[in-house]
């Protein structure tokens, strides 16, 4: 009974950890390279699994939704009240199947665990009752009580609420004000004492409730973005794509990192925001003064170096020994004899080998670093050229070639696949610093595939920034504009089977693709004449498939 609620969000077959290729771009190369290092013995499966979509995106709206059918779900089932739903799925992490699984094992323990009450208690039939409160005696018809029957009058009630609801979302779990009781308080409570205002935050800590809580969904990270997404358990891939247009990763809610696992991005991303590289920095370009040991740069080209004051010490730069021992016979403002002479005595050796490794480690940090981070900034501006060829060129060259704009989707197509495969480059960075250096093939190959994925991307980016734009500024038709189109389209079906296909695994058979578009298809050795571009989304999906692997749009035959 509804089961899959209670299923853990990661699959058996883990995407980032088994059952993916690596990137393998050549058309003709079939070399067995992995970026998680296991081979997929059945990549058919997993491109079934990656053809249907594992995950839906939430508005506020479809979230409330969500929320209302599980509650009418558990009330039907179980025979009690909407309110009572609520608080049982409240405190089952929005389970459905895990509320029925405990309530038909031990229901009264589950009573006594939520605050539920088996008989509804009414409040005493008089015509005045005193409040538990402020113990003034009110009429029966201003007091209020749970389902304990505790009366309270509706001054106190509204005071209990509102201050529970303004500390925060522990007012979805409020109990009776009685010390002694440990009844619920449910949404009818709130929804009849509580200010406009009160209900307003209640519904909103409500709804966040059941996304936090909910281990089936979670929140978009991308800034101001209010959508949710819901996962669904059994595909292999974690990327989801927001309604915002942010791609990120179910598992880490980091931005998209297919084809590098999380564990990768995660230590990436805290060496690029923690202090150590600074430090490598300071002990490659700097060294300590002799006497304050405070780290001074050289700055200037002689060795005589004075500390900043109040320190003042004045020290020979090479051999930091005091200045005032060094005269024209130890070499004067340029050379040091003293410093040669400790230097093949081995004095130096342990500064010296750890600044050397220090200024390599920098060194080699700094170089995929700033590829990264090239590529990152490449993505950034073909996402803004995108959105402007959207937004006007793209009317602006319909009216130019007298093509209408359905026949233009191709370099819309370009333009997302560029996005696509910049990102995917960017993390094959972070990929190769974490290489281990003795796997001398595995480096070999993996720089091979790289340097043949960084050139193929080039050509096509060129070709739909800078060629495109000869077309957008001319006055009328271009006879050579179907040329354009072809070679277009040619760069752009390249680059997908360049980012989609792995190699051949060991057993044979083809590997499930790294990197691949939500469909995860296989477009090795596709010629123009293989692939049909969907109308709907612009896909390249292959001859044989009927319809779009991405939006399940029917092919028009």
């Amino acid at each position: 009974m509804d089961s899959e609620d209670d299923t853990r969000d990661s699959a058996d077959e883990d995407f980032y950890s088994g059952g993916e290729a690596g990137l393998a771009l050549s058309d003709d190369g079939e070399a067995d390279y992995d970026f998680a290092d296991r081979d997929s013995d059945d990549s058919d499966d997993l491109i079934s699994h990656r053809q249907q979509q594992n995950y839906s995106v939430l508005s506020e709206t479809d979230i409330k939704q969500h929320q209302a059918d599980d509650m009418n779900r558990v009330s039907t089932v179980l025979s009690i009240s909407k309110s009572e739903a609520c608080a049982l799925l409240r405190s089952y992490n929005w389970s459905v199947s895990k509320v029925h699984d405990e309530w038909f094992v031990d229901e009264a323990r589950v009573r006594t665990a939520v605050g539920l009450p088996e008989k509804q208690n009414e409040m005493p039939n008089e015509r005045e009752l005193t409040c538990g409160i402020c113990f003034e005696s009110c009429p029966r018809e201003s007091m209020g009580a749970a389902s304990c029957g505790h009366p309270f009058c509706g001054v106190c009630w509204r005071g209990y609420i509102s201050t529970a609801i303004n500390d925060g979302p522990g007012c979805l779990m409020l109990r009776c004000p009685d010390p002694s009781c440990s009844a619920a308080v449910g949404q009818d409570m709130v929804n009849l004492f509580a200010s406009d205002e009160d209900k307003g935050k209640y519904e909103r800590y409500l709804c966040r409730s059941y996304i936090e809580d909910n281990r089936k969904t979670k929140w978009c990270p991308a800034p101001g973005c209010e959508y949710a997404v819901e996962f669904v358990v059994g595909s292999g891939s974690y990327d989801v794509s927001c309604g915002c247009s942010y791609g990120f990763c179910w598992n880490c809610t980091e931005e998209a990192h297919r084809p590098v696992d999380c564990s990768t991005v995660s230590k990436w991303i805290l060496k690029n925001s923690a202090e150590s590289e600074n430090m490598n920095w300071i002990l490659a370009n700097s060294k300590p003064c002799p006497k304050c040991k405070r780290p001074i740069e050289k700055n200037q080209g002689c060795m005589h170096i004075t500390c900043t004051p109040p320190c003042k010490f004045e020290f020979c730069w090479l051999c930091l020994g005091p200045w005032s021992d060094h005269g024209e016979r130890t070499g004067g403002f340029y050379a040091c004899n003293r410093y040669e002479a400790a230097r093949q005595e081995g004095a130096f050796d342990d500064s010296e080998r750890r600044r050397e490794m220090a200024k390599n480690s920098l060194e080699r940090y700094t170089h995929y670093y700033e590829r990264w981070a090239a590529n990152q900034s490449s993505r950034q501006k073909a996402l803004g050229d995108l959105q402007s060829l959207q937004n006007d060129k793209l009317e602006k060259l319909s009216d130019i070639q007298s093509q209408p704009e359905s026949q233009l989707k191709f370099i819309i197509e370009a333009w997302l696949q560029i996005v696509e495969c910049r990102r995917v480059l960017k993390w094959t960075y972070a990929y190769g610093y974490y290489l281990p250096d003795h796997e001398h093939a595995k480096r070999q190959f993996f720089e091979y595939v790289q340097g043949e994925a960084e050139s193929g991307l080039e050509r096509l980016h060129q070709c739909a920034e800078k060629e495109l734009q000869i077309y957008l500024d001319a006055d009328c038709p271009s006879k050579d504009f179907n040329d354009f189109r072809t070679k277009l389209a040619g760069l752009t079906s390249k680059a997908v089977s360049s980012k989609n296909l792995g190699g051949k695994s060991k057993s044979g058979k083809n590997k499930a693709p790294v990197g691949a578009s939500k469909s995860g298809s296989s477009t090795r050795g596709m010629d123009d004449g293989n692939i049909w571009a969907c109308d709907q989304c612009t896909f390249a999906n292959p001859r044989s498939a009927r319809s779009c692997q991405v939006c399940d749009h029917q092919q028009h035959r």
